[in-house]
């Protein structure tokens, strides 16, 4: 089941602020935490340690699982020593994020920790990291990955590597996870740069909802968390009100369009037909159900345009009542209505529907 999750970094938030959005978060439906021991550069000072098991186990309390993010240094500094893993318990998070590799044969043990952990390794790099941890017979249980958050411009994964970096965990059937960035103009990160921290460059300055549903539309991530805090009210909203199973377009409606029209396209489920057309995303069932319905001609352009919604009218013989989705601009023949259009942020998820997939359109004022 996919979940989502948010960013905390409780040396940079006022306690009770930082209680209220875990509150306010967990409300909408957020399960997962990412936090950070990394920036810590006294781990020793006692008061931000407390302020650090306050906040966790207050979060831990609520129902949240935490992933605080470490590497070699950390484990040095805490003195952690390899086989007792029992200081993680002692602040009330459930896994450790290594964002600096071993060589394999440690991660792998760290799995077998009697304190159940879960040991969480950077997705964001291309190498045989984690085929070397498979080869030492790891709990696979208790081995996860995230990829990495970018808060420099242009920095962010390309959509190619993404895809090979990812492939490697979802080979092994290994519970994944990537960020999206708030929107928020007071949201922050854990480090002085904050252009936004996506995972891919291409989300950076894309509504968070439509970050979200780019994930659900590729369907190789797990659990989607937000990167920086705090994301405002207003998104958490949006993101609650996002299906995680599969992708609902936000649309507009053409006006004259006949109460059939609207009813296919609004109230009927959609499956994306497996004998694939490099210009249209069929869903076909509209024209089994409503078959003999009058579909009148009611808006036929003589350009059909990339995201427009299509359903074919009277005099298209078996095709008539059958909804579409432009995946390319096309001459119509004055047959084919336009009854509406994908939100203009949200064409692009077209091009990541695969055959078998379904989906959903809603009105976007409603969204």
């Amino acid at each position: 089941m996919r979940r989502l999750g948010i960013s905390i970094y409780p040396d940079k938030s006022d306690t009770n602020e930082l209680k209220e959005y875990l509150k306010l978060a967990y409300s909408k439906g957020f399960r997962r935490i990412f936090s950070s021991l990394i920036e810590f550069d006294d781990l020793e000072d006692e008061k931000r340690k407390d302020k650090f098991v306050e906040i966790n186990k207050f979060a831990k309390d609520l129902g949240y699982e935490t992933i605080v993010d470490v590497n070699p240094a950390v484990f040095d500094k805490l003195g952690v020593k390899a086989g007792d893993y029992s200081f993680f318990n002692e602040i009330y998070v459930d896994g450790i994020r290594l964002d600096g590799g071993f060589n394999g044969f440690p991660e792998a043990s760290m799995t077998h920790n009697n304190q159940n952990l879960k040991v969480e390794i950077n997705m964001s790099i291309d190498n045989h990291m984690i085929d070397a941890i498979m080869d030492y017979q790891p709990n696979k249980y208790n081995l996860i990955g995230c990829h990495n958050f970018y808060p420099h411009n242009y920095t962010g994964l390309s959509l190619d590597f993404f895809y090979k970096t990812t492939e490697k965990f979802n080979q092994y059937k290994l519970r994944t996870a990537a960020f999206i960035t708030s929107q928020n103009e007071e949201a922050f990160g854990p480090w002085p740069v904050d252009d936004k921290l996506p995972t891919l460059e291409m989300h950076r300055n894309l509504p968070i909802d439509v970050q979200l549903k780019h994930y659900v539309a590729m369907d190789n991530i797990d659990d989607i968390l937000i990167s920086n805090s705090y994301a405002s009210e207003d998104e958490l909203e949006k993101l609650s009100n996002v299906d995680l199973t599969k992708v609902v377009f936000n649309v507009k409606l053409e006006d004259k369009i006949t109460d059939i029209m609207t009813k296919i396209v609004l109230k009927e489920e959609h499956l994306y037909r497996g004998d694939v057309s490099d210009h249209l995303i069929r869903s076909s069932q509209s024209r089994v159900k409503y078959k003999g319905s009058d579909f009148p001609q009611v808006n036929t352009p003589e350009l059909i345009k990339k995201g427009d919604i299509l359903i074919d009218g009277n005099g298209y013989g078996h095709y008539t009542g059958e909804l579409q989705i432009a995946k390319t601009d096309m001459k119509n023949n004055g047959l084919t209505n336009v009854v509406g259009h994908i939100a203009e942020d949200e064409i692009f998820i077209i091009d990541f529907l695969k055959p078998w997939q379904r989906f959903g359109l809603r009105l976007a004022d409603e969204a």
